[in-house]
């Protein structure tokens, strides 16, 4: 097993942020060439999904749709202003697994794995967790 930390810097309240690169580095640092990744988000205002990188106007689109369904000042019983991220986070949720093949995370074609902030900016982090298959 290997397990490394990703840093994550954002700088905009909300965003989602292209970490597959970085986590393939970390695949390939860990030298497992068969099992599975793990990407972990400990925050409760921030997530991770997997998505289409081809066409940024897909995540746009996603973005719009969020701010309609759930809008940053909205009638919420928690008063700390971040309601709403809370909410957009449990929509993402906080965890991907991807398969591992031959060294490269085993993502579709047009599938990238994006760090999802929504109450930025400031510093974050992901946990790379790597297991080896049999």
């Amino acid at each position: 097993m290997f397990m490394e930390k990703l840093d994550v810097v954002t700088t905009q309240r909300q965003q989602f942020i292209d970490i597959t690169n970085e986590i393939q580095t970390l695949v390939d640092r860990s030298d497992i060439t068969n099992g599975i990744c793990m990407i972990y988000v400990p925050h409760t205002t921030a997530g991770v999904t997997i998505n289409e990188n081809a066409d940024p106007d897909v995540m746009a689109d996603v973005a719009e749709y969020l701010n309609k369904a759930v809008p940053r000042y909205g009638h919420y019983a928690h008063v700390e202003g971040n309601s709403d991220a809370h909410i957009k986070s449990s929509f993402f949720g906080c965890s991907q697994i991807v398969p591992i093949v031959d060294g490269k995370l085993k993502l579709g074609r047009w599938q990238a794995v994006y760090f999802c902030e929504f109450d930025g900016p400031r510093p974050r982090q992901v946990l790379v967790t790597v297991i080896h298959g049999r």
